[in-house]
């Protein structure tokens, strides 16, 4: 059976910009919970959900934020699974600065980034299920059927 994916927002506006992305892993009966947590405003409330789904046994992480996106990185010093941060567009660089916070997390960190916005979303819940996939013939299975979708 596949692991759960955690899916954390920073904001509850950034869910209706990765619409397509849910939308996929519903299409797709793929297993993951959502929550919204602000790492700035809510950094204890973050802190306790990162050891619950490690405790849970969840299998990988999401991690979308914009602006100075410090999401992806605090989950990853937190979290032994796999972490994918996802820059939000906004603000005045238009989401570079949140790309460039989450390729610029310090070494020992552990993160990865897929890009930006609905594309960086979609491209980290594929990455995603192939790093599941290694061990869970489902999650490799799941990730073929989205990536053939879009040839």
């Amino acid at each position: 059976m596949a692991k759960k994916i955690a899916v954390v927002l920073g904001s509850k506006s950034d869910q209706e910009k990765l619409k397509a992305g849910f939308e996929l892993l519903d299409e797709f009966n793929l297993s993951y919970q959502l929550k919204i947590i602000s790492a700035h405003r809510n950094p204890d409330e973050l802190r306790g959900y990162c050891k619950k789904i490690e405790a849970e046994g969840f299998g990988l992480a999401i991690a979308c934020a914009g602006l100075a996106a410090a999401l992806p990185g605090f989950m990853a010093s937190y979290l032994n699974i796999p972490v994918i941060g996802v820059g939000l567009k906004g603000g005045m660089f238009d989401g570079l600065d949140s790309l460039f916070s989450i390729v610029s997390a310090p070494k020992g960190i552990g993160l990865v980034s897929s890009g930006l916005g609905k594309n960086g979303f979609i491209n980290a819940i594929i990455s995603g299920l192939e790093i599941l996939g290694v061990s869970d013939k489902e999650s490799l299975e799941k990730a073929k059927k989205i990536k053939n979708k879009f040839k």
